[in-house]
């Protein structure tokens, strides 16, 4: 008898959750995807955009290249998920039974959300970089701009890759002394946090690293709205930064089909264990990426070590074994600081980053928190990383699913 897995979501973590389950389940399993984009994006590398690594035919490709045979891809929007009758309806009015459902629809920026932001003066004076759009429309805004006062800003946390902010202004920094007008562009990072990133120690050395390139910081400012014709930003306390462009990371948000279907919090993401990655709406409704509200990095990497856990439970559920708490909110993430040289992150719920050597304990070749010209090789390479062996679910050499303790110096 045929059984039903769907997944919700073509993007990293459901490309790669339908490789894994192909090969892992026999014929008898029938395997859905869904979605409604036709493209594939590498969404690392909509930083590298603005200034002119990437052009779009670097980072996108045809969604059906990574679906594997024997899965079906549904390509359409979808209206609801009904968890009491195990059933997803398309918006055309199909639709698909489930005996496991896994929701892997990611987040996407909300910048609707904050007052003003979304006015005459998007994509003009007020950019993203979290959107092939967004990071075109800034590529050429920097190809003619003649210099001024340049603000990054976070509106809120948490959002997609939480270091891709700190590197954009480090880029920025590379960019403009390259170009010879350094010296033009007042380079500001406004944050809601109380530093440069959301763990202490890393904090302390990314906090230094703005100030050696003169990139100033403006902490704890929750930005209320946008003022585009005034051009500035507005905190809750009353505190203005002015700019003359201002490249903002909007509010994340999960997809609208949680808020429609009644299953996800405030901002859509659905409720799910940190460890085994089942939803607590239902035992037979997983969560994987960006999808779930678990307390860890929105990034590529956890997907990837998700993933690993994630076949683990869904082969548990299927024969009636314990689901295993296998996930330690294990991150890992490169960290561009410009001109050829990047730091490397590893840290999971219980640890932050740290110095150390990775992988390999003592050995390295990378070094973790420490600036590096092989850290910037491993950046790169990582695209060609992503397209031939994370998105196709391949382990990854040497790199473990859980945090490694050994090689780090956590005195």
């Amino acid at each position: 008898m045929t059984k039903n897995i769907v997944i919700l979501g073509a993007g990293t973590a459901g490309t790669m959750m339908s490789n894994h389950l192909r090969r892992a389940l026999d014929k008898d399993w029938k395997i859905t995807i869904i979605d409604q984009r036709t493209e594939h994006h590498y969404q690392p590398g909509y930083l590298f955009v603005p200034f002119g690594v990437y052009g779009p035919e670097d980072i996108v490709k045809p969604i059906e290249k990574f679906i594997p045979d024997g899965v079906n891809l549904k390509l359409g929007a979808i209206d609801k998920i009904y968890p009491e009758k195990d059933k997803v309806v398309m918006v055309s009015g199909e639709e698909f039974d489930y005996d496991i459902l896994i929701v892997a629809t990611g987040t996407d920026i909300a910048p609707e959300e904050t007052e003003g932001m979304m006015g005459p003066h998007w994509q003009k004076d007020v950019f993203d970089f979290y959107t092939l759009e967004g990071s075109s429309a800034l590529a050429k805004k920097f190809r003619d701009w003649e210099g001024g006062k340049l603000v990054i800003n976070i509106v809120e946390m948490p959002i997609k890759c939480p270091v891709a902010p700190l590197e954009f202004a480090f880029l920025a920094n590379a960019f403009f002394e390259q170009k010879g007008m350094r010296d033009k562009v007042d380079i500001v990072f406004a944050t809601p946090m109380s530093g440069a990133f959301t763990k202490p120690k890393a904090t302390e050395k990314l906090d230094y690293l703005l100030n050696e390139k003169n990139i100033e910081i403006v902490p704890d400012f929750n930005v209320m709205a946008v003022d585009g014709e005034a051009k500035t930003i507005m905190d809750y306390g009353g505190k203005e930064v002015s700019y003359d462009v201002l490249v903002t990371v909007p509010t994340n948000k999960g997809s609208d089909l949680m808020e429609r279907s009644r299953i996800g919090d405030e901002l859509n993401y659905i409720p799910t264990d940190r460890a085994t990655l089942q939803t607590k709406v239902k035992e037979n409704i997983f969560a994987i990426g960006d999808a779930t509200n678990i307390p860890a990095s929105k990034a590529g990497s956890v997907a990837h070590f998700e993933g690993e856990v994630l076949l683990e439970n869904v082969l548990n559920y299927i024969q009636g074994k314990d689901l295993k708490e296998g996930f330690d909110g294990h991150a890992n993430c490169f960290i561009e600081t410009g001109h050829g040289k990047a730091l490397l992150i590893d840290f999971n719920y219980t640890h932050e980053p740290v110095s150390g050597t990775f992988p390999f304990p003592g050995v390295g070749p990378l070094n973790l928190l420490k600036e590096s010209r092989m850290n910037h090789m491993g950046k790169m390479a990582f695209k060609w990383i992503y397209w031939n062996m994370l998105i196709t679910g391949r382990h990854l050499p040497f790199v473990t699913t859980k945090m490694q303790e050994a090689g780090k110096n956590f005195d």
